[in-house]
């Protein structure tokens, strides 16, 4: 490393110093503090900062001002619930598979009907196709809100996202194809909050830890989530009001996936969410033999899974694959 000289202008002509004299203490660092605060000469920035930061470092620094008082009165306020969330979140990831599995009891003829004359299915493989539904729903979603077996309870429900789309021809149709992916992002989540909680989950996978396969199924989960939104973004009339909304809810679904603050993030579209779910959704309000009255019921429960999802992610954090753990490290 270079020395660093020092030229005194007052300094006599034809003076030499001697080899003692050639190292001189830095008097600028300390009467800042040293090299270690950060300043420099005049209090201006010191390492990793700019002394003439532009618009944009002021409009930066603003809003992380803004996020993180919105985010100390959400800590404060959300106190008396928080011990709460996760038994709330779990429950409502699941609710869309208690559903389901109550519609086709409710349903069976007409399950039957339609898969055997309009799927092709022979008589007893659609019987066996709707009762495996029927048993890995329940019992998937029990082992979820129990918190029993969390890998199999899952694995279970995937299962029948997977065999659902193929077994009813929705696989290629995109609304269904990005709730599905939103609700897998949210069973992930559950998986990597019982990761935290079960130190003995997948211990048979060779050279991956514990808490690096929690990250994984984290940043999984909140890249997943955030499709539903996606798909309401690239459907639908186009409006003023739509877009609005479209493009504050896409910066959101942004955060999410990255991992800036996350929690902030998700609780917007937690929010946003349930509102719309409210008033789109309303299967309630129509008549029972209205035909679209199954298909909003069937998105209503749905989202609720989705709000679960982002629940979680509320409750855990975005996980240590994320800008905010690395704001932290650094």
């Amino acid at each position: 490393m270079a020395q660093r000289v020092h030229i005194n202008p007052n300094q006599t002509p034809g003076y030499r110093p001697t080899p003692m004299q050639t190292y001189m203490p830095d008097p600028i660092g300390r009467r800042t503090g040293g090299p270690g605060t950060g300043h420099s000469l005049g209090g201006g920035a010191g390492l990793g900062t700019s002394s003439d930061g532009g618009p944009l470092d002021e409009v930066l620094v603003k809003v992380r001002g803004i996020t993180n008082k919105i985010e100390e009165l959400m800590e404060n306020y959300s106190q008396p619930i928080k011990p709460w969330v996760p038994a709330i979140a779990r429950g409502l990831i699941v609710v869309t598979f208690l559903e389901d599995a109550l519609r086709i009891i409710t349903q069976w003829g007409d399950q039957l009907w339609y898969l055997q004359k309009h799927r092709g299915f022979y008589k007893g493989f659609s019987h066996l196709f709707l009762l495996f539904n029927i048993v890995a729903m329940v019992g998937g979603s029990y082992g979820v809100i129990a918190k029993r077996f969390p890998e199999y309870a899952v694995g279970a429900l995937l299962s029948v996202v997977v065999a659902q789309g193929l077994g009813y021809g929705l696989i290629f149709d995109m609304s269904f194809f990005l709730r599905n992916l939103s609700v897998i992002g949210g069973l992930l989540m559950v998986l990597s909050d019982s990761l935290r909680q079960n130190k003995k989950l997948f211990a048979g996978l060779p050279n991956i830890s514990e808490n690096d396969r929690r990250k994984y199924f984290q940043l999984a989960g909140r890249v997943l989530l955030v499709f539903l939104f996606v798909g309401f973004v690239f459907q639908g009339q186009f409006s003023i009001f739509r877009l609005l909304v479209s493009l504050v809810g896409l910066g959101a679904c942004v955060m999410v996936a990255v991992g800036f603050k996350a929690k902030w993030s998700a609780s917007f579209l937690v929010t946003g969410l349930s509102v719309a779910n409210v008033f789109v959704n309303n299967w309630w309000s129509l008549h029972p033999s209205n035909p679209t009255q199954d298909f909003k019921r069937f998105d209503f429960f749905q989202t609720l899974s989705i709000v679960g999802g982002l629940l979680l992610l509320v409750n855990m954090g975005p996980g240590g694959l994320s800008m905010d753990e690395k704001k932290k490290v650094y």
